[in-house]
């Protein structure tokens, strides 16, 4: 499709020429602090992870420079943050069920 804009992946890794092995940069886009902190928290408990830290690039920039350094390779902080997001995205349903179904029993109570 012409003029049609190419969509920006959420996610991307950057590993700098000459870093060790297990340091790796990931940039999310379209994200702030609240996925950031979380994600930090949930990563910071692998104990194969060595450091763990983000930071907002601007504020008027959504998006997030998420730094992990591990007792491995990058390998193994890619599944870090793909376990990690994996368990936020699960909290996040079970919690919005649990919502819909308070809601339901409230409306039920009301009635």
């Amino acid at each position: 499709m012409a003029g049609a804009e190419e969509k920006k992946a959420v996610l991307e890794m950057v590993q700098a020429d000459g870093a060790d092995e297990g340091c790796v940069t990931f940039v999310l886009h379209e994200e702030d602090h609240t996925l950031g902190n979380s994600l930090r928290y949930m990563i910071m408990k692998n104990p194969d992870v060595e450091f763990c830290g983000y930071s907002i690039t601007h504020p008027s920039e959504s998006k997030i420079n998420f730094r992990i350094q591990t007792r491995g390779d990058a390998h193994l902080s890619q599944l870090c943050v793909c376990a990690c997001v994996r368990e936020r995205v699960c909290a996040c349903v079970c919690a919005r069920v649990c919502v819909r179904a308070c809601v339901r029993e409230r409306a039920c109570m009301c009635a």
